[in-house]
């Protein structure tokens, strides 16, 4: 008997090596199966290079033709930085192919499988569904809703605060989970702050490398890794050059009301963006960021923003790292929300996982209850 669920899971693993190198496309991993022994295995390795059915395919070759393919997502049917995958999987042999979900892009969603059908290949559709959905959940909302995936992190201490009486916060949180924060910014599209927190803290806001532990290190896929976009909500125009974020020479949005008339190198773009009640419009903001092809953000910055987003519902996971610190009353709060005055009004969250890291605890916490 042919165990097509622990084929299906192999590629979910093969899929996760992407995540940190395939930018706006999905991360996608792809078995192929003769004879009950694997003959190809293939990931989505960065963005504009094979698929991962042509990396499975390239690498079964002949032994392809009258297999099974195991692959996470519908396999694409269009021109983009490739050639469609379905056309040289038909050419293969393939006998079989199981797809865990339909690819939600509509230049794609269904398509692929029709092709296929009609070629004689057999479907089979939704094995390990959740699964597969779960590993692009990002690039299923911003599919669907046009909008980023939003992570918002957070490190404070066990009484719920994010800096002292003066607003230092550096640092309360240990090494091993500021090391742990590199990889959570390597995983995302753009990190967003504002130029309150750029005032406050001369953030560098990028990924380093050198920060990580020895095991994520030799881990780590540098050669085909690209630096998230750097994104300053800055409504007052109060950034200039000589903060240490502008020297980075990757990709910089200034998102203001209106620009300034300052040279800025060329990594640097201001932005402008309606005002909502004089301040930035954070739904606008959003969907203008999702027609970019961002497809998830990382947001680091104080309680004000944070509070804003939460009121308004736009943040999808939120990523605690707990001190085992006390700051007192007279420290900055995490949060600030106002309208919150009763048991009744208060915000459901759900804990996704909890985890230990050195001294600290880490907690990703959902919105939204998980449907798995």
């Amino acid at each position: 008997m042919i165990n097509h669920k622990n084929y299906m899971k192999q590629a979910i693993f093969l899929a996760k090596k992407g995540i940190f190198t395939t930018s706006i496309n999905p991360i996608v991993g792809c078995i192929i199966v003769k004879n009950n022994i694997i003959v190809g295995k293939g990931w989505h390795k960065k963005f504009g290079s094979n698929h991962a059915e042509i990396n499975a395919l390239n690498q079964a070759k002949k032994l392809s033709n009258g297999a099974i393919m195991y692959v996470t997502l519908e396999p694409c049917c269009h021109y983009g930085q490739t050639k469609p995958c379905y056309k040289k999987i038909i050419k293969s042999g393939i006998k079989k192919i199981f797809i865990a979900v339909k690819d939600p892009n509509p230049k794609v969603s269904g398509k692929s499988i029709n092709l296929l059908k009609k070629n004689g290949i057999i479907i089979h559709l939704g094995l390990m569904k959740k699964e597969a959905e779960f590993i692009n959940r990002d690039f299923f909302k911003w599919m669907k809703k046009g909008i980023p995936w939003i992570k918002l992190k957070i490190a404070m201490s066990i009484d719920g605060k994010i800096a002292d009486n003066f607003g230092f916060s550096k640092w309360i949180t240990s090494k091993k989970s500021r090391q742990n924060v590199q990889l959570l910014r390597a995983k995302s599209s753009a990190i967003l702050t504002t130029s309150k927190t750029v005032i406050q803290d001369n953030p560098l806001l990028n990924v380093r490398i050198s920060d990580m532990n020895k095991k994520n290190k030799k881990n780590f896929p540098i050669k085909n890794f690209i630096q998230p976009i750097r994104i300053i909500i800055d409504s007052k125009n109060r950034i200039n050059k000589n903060f240490k974020i502008i020297n980075i020479k990757s990709k910089i949005l200034l998102i203001r009301l209106k620009k300034d008339n300052k040279k800025w190198p060329k990594h640097v773009q201001q932005i402008i963006v309606p005002k909502y009640k004089k301040k930035i419009n954070l739904l606008y903001l959003f969907n203008f960021l999702g027609k970019l092809k961002i497809k998830n953000i990382l947001i680091e910055s104080g309680s004000l923003l944070s509070s804003s987003l939460i009121s308004l519902k736009l943040i999808d996971e939120l990523i605690i790292y707990y001190s085992p610190i006390i700051l007192g009353n007279n420290s900055k709060p995490a949060f600030i929300l106002n309208n919150i005055k009763k048991m009744s009004q208060s915000k459901k969250v759900y804990f996704k996982k909890i985890l230990k890291i050195g001294s600290d605890l880490k907690l990703t916490i959902n919105f939204k209850k998980n449907k798995k």
